[in-house]
């Protein structure tokens, strides 16, 4: 009887060890990071010495000061992912269900970039984009940029590297979604004389739409915070609030401005992340609505 009640104890606590290296990760690396910050984001002084003295003033202030550079964040990021939606969506159903043999391969040159480091690949685009580079002089010679124009240091530089860095975070969600439809499905729409813009648009896409959802917070969230492809694509006016908050840390040594920008940064974040999750629907609740469809 004993030993059947430790049995049932240890079956019990299974989940908890399983859970257990999880949980210690995420306190020493998130929680423990993330209190230091906010200690320090209500800090003030001048460094080295900073002075906790509840300064709520600092995330007014650093707003006030950087609204220009955080709200263009968003613009850069929200650009980026329509752009990359619009790309990987067509790709991935390619991928899908057109690659065949050549699916593997395909999924290959997708990932393949990933081989490379980040930095590099921004700095092949930076080398790519330059002034006296071959898209420059191709669009010279065409008419469409001017004799003395260039594509660095613009905002479509800055959008079209983001676009570029994190378009498979959003093509292989979506990949992910179509690969595991029944294509039935589809036959059965048109069986019931739907047309094919119809069985796309009342099955394919309902099915396909946790993949979508995916990949839009997995673009969306790293290409707002970057700040290496505004740095090296962008100039002056294209600065980012990633930019902001690294110049802070490293250079300005404010560091109670940082943090206090960092956890703006990160609470907005979260606010549309859960907005969008709410209004787009998570998986089960987009595998319901196909249903009723």
């Amino acid at each position: 009887m004993r030993n059947g009640r430790l049995v049932a104890l240890r079956r019990r606590l299974i989940p908890y060890w399983l859970l257990g290296p999880g949980i210690l990760w995420l306190i020493l690396f998130f929680v423990v990071p993330m209190y230091f910050m906010g200690r320090l984001s209500l800090e003030s002084g001048i460094f080295p010495e900073f002075q906790f003295d509840w300064s709520f003033s600092n995330y007014s202030d650093a707003l006030s000061a950087y609204d220009t550079q955080f709200f263009r964040a968003f613009q850069y990021s929200a650009a980026a992912t329509i752009l990359s939606l619009l790309i990987a969506y067509p790709l991935a159903y390619a991928i899908a269900f057109r690659g065949g043999r050549w699916k593997n391969a395909m999924l290959l040159a997708v990932i393949a970039p990933f081989f490379t480091t980040y930095l590099i690949r921004t700095l092949a685009w930076e080398t790519i984009l330059s002034d006296n580079g071959f898209v420059v002089n191709t669009l010279q010679t065409l008419g469409l940029v001017s004799n003395d124009g260039r594509l660095l240091a613009t905002t479509g530089a800055v959008v079209a590297g983001l676009t570029y860095n994190f378009l498979p975070f959003m093509i292989l969600p979506i990949y992910a979604s179509l690969e595991r439809m029944d294509t039935s499905l589809v036959e059965a729409a048109k069986d019931l004389y739907a047309s094919s813009r119809k069985a796309f648009l009342r099955v394919t896409l309902p099915i396909s739409m946790p993949g979508v959802v995916a990949g839009t917070l997995l673009t969306f969230i790293p290409a707002t915070g970057d700040y290496i492809n505004a740095q090296f694509l962008g100039g002056a006016k294209q600065t980012m609030i990633g930019n902001v908050i690294q110049s802070l840390y490293l250079k300005q040594t404010d560091y109670p401005a940082a943090a206090a920008l960092s956890f703006i940064l990160m609470a907005t974040m979260l606010i549309i992340v859960f907005i969008y999750i709410r209004f787009a629907g998570t998986e089960a609740l987009m595998g319901e609505e196909a249903e009723r469809r």
